[in-house]
């Protein structure tokens, strides 16, 4: 991981010797594409997050539903959380940097704190580490028990992280354990009775009310259900309903340093998917930008190292080792960007600025983004849908052709 670290940080390098060579009008947008794959690929760091809400609320059942896996013990009777303070959340995927605070109003036996107590040990673990985002979590059946109270709490820490830290996180409002509202039979998803939809949008309507009152604004407002049961770490049964929404929303409010890590953790492919399309983006408009320079042949090694670096960072949004030689192996095994071949359909495409006077760089451009999309969308239908080799060259034909024809 060091090393491959090490070669995308070269060729991070590269691309902005190579930016850096191209006219001034071109270099602004180029370089706002590179600072945003920089961001997201080398800066990469895992996603720091306040779990907030009374005991009960389902803060470490979402802990574990995001990451797909029992890693957060979770309490049926009594609280299990007893304190705010940041844990490290790991898997093979990836980790998370949670704070998952004892819950508002716990009152188990030998547990009991003030309420002021409990603000000031929050405060002493926010006094060198913020969150990116807070969860502000709240029962279905109980969005209207002491909410304001327990969003006063909320704007007091707030206020904290942005007198201590410059920085006003983002809130997300959270209406768990949906599964629990009338009619109570209906307990596996979709949830599509009409009744319980009902029940779902009003538990929704008296948070944001609540949240209103208050004059807090939030990032958005989600109603999940986040249920499951495990037996020696493995999974017997799970109601998970609307989870994929939420991180979609979390993503949203992430930094983009934060959001890599969190697509990969969560397993879920459009999340995953919506990172690389970012990804492909940035990519494909950086290829694009330097294949219209003026220099034949010289663009050559930085489009292919962008290219290389794209699917290395789809390959390990999917749970793979973040690998150049794996992605080198992926290009040869599309028959797109290795060997003599590529070589002279490369050739051919930067001599194009000369047998076309005026419109070579286009035409280059054209065909240094379309191939590079290509590359990129295969390289999803690879990596993260699970494709064969066979369909990705497909996808990579199929794709190239419809932005070649734009």
């Amino acid at each position: 991981m060091h090393r491959t670290q090490n070669r995308l940080e070269e060729l991070i390098h590269l691309l902005e010797k190579a930016i850096s060579l191209l006219p001034i009008a071109q270099q602004d947008q180029l370089k706002l594409e590179l600072k945003a794959l920089k961001e997201l690929i080398m800066d990469s760091r895992p996603p720091r997050i306040l779990v907030l809400g009374r005991r009960g609320a389902g803060k470490s059942s979402l802990i574990n539903a995001i990451f797909g896996q029992a890693l957060a013990e979770v309490g049926s009777v009594k609280a299990e959380t007893v304190m705010g303070r940041w844990y490290t959340y790991s898997s093979a995927r990836g980790s998370m940097e949670i704070m998952d605070t004892r819950g508002l109003g716990d009152v188990s036996q030998g547990r009991e704190l003030q309420l002021s107590d409990a603000l000031a040990g929050l405060k002493n673990e926010l006094h060198t580490l913020y969150p990116d985002v807070i969860l502000f979590l709240n029962k279905a059946k109980e969005v209207d028990s002491r909410i304001q109270e327990d969003l006063k709490q909320l704007v007091e820490l707030r206020n904290f992280i942005q007198y201590r830290h410059q920085y006003t996180p983002p809130v997300l409002a959270v209406v768990t354990q949906v599964d629990e509202l009338d009619p109570v039979d209906i307990t596996q998803p979709p949830y599509d009775d009409p009744e319980k939809q009902a029940n779902i949008r009003k538990a929704l309507k008296t948070l944001e009310d609540a949240f209103h009152q208050q004059s807090i604004k939030i990032l958005q407002s989600v109603a999940i259900s986040a249920y499951a049961r495990y037996r020696d770490k493995e999974l017997v049964s799970q109601r998970y309903w609307n989870i994929d929404t939420l991180l979609a929303y979390l993503l949203e409010a992430l930094p983009r340093s934060a959001q890599l890590e969190l697509a990969r953790i969560s397993q879920m492919r459009h999340v995953q998917k919506r990172i690389a399309r970012i990804i492909i983006t940035s990519a494909a408009a950086i290829c694009s930008g330097l294949a219209a320079t003026p220099l034949p042949i010289a663009d050559m090694v930085p489009i292919t190292g962008a290219q290389v670096g794209m699917i290395a960072a789809i390959a390990y949004l999917a749970g793979r080792d973040l690998n150049q030689q794996s992605a080198l192996e992926f290009l040869t095994a599309l028959g797109v960007n290795v060997g003599a071949g590529f070589a002279l359909r490369e050739i051919s495409r930067a001599l194009a600025k000369f047998i076309f006077p005026g419109g070579g760089s286009l035409i280059s451009s054209g065909i240094a983004f379309a191939a590079t999309w290509g590359i990129g969308e295969a390289a999803i239908a690879y990596f993260i849908e699970g494709n064969t080799l066979e369909e990705a060259q497909k996808v990579y034909r199929n794709v190239k052709t419809q932005k070649e024809e734009r």
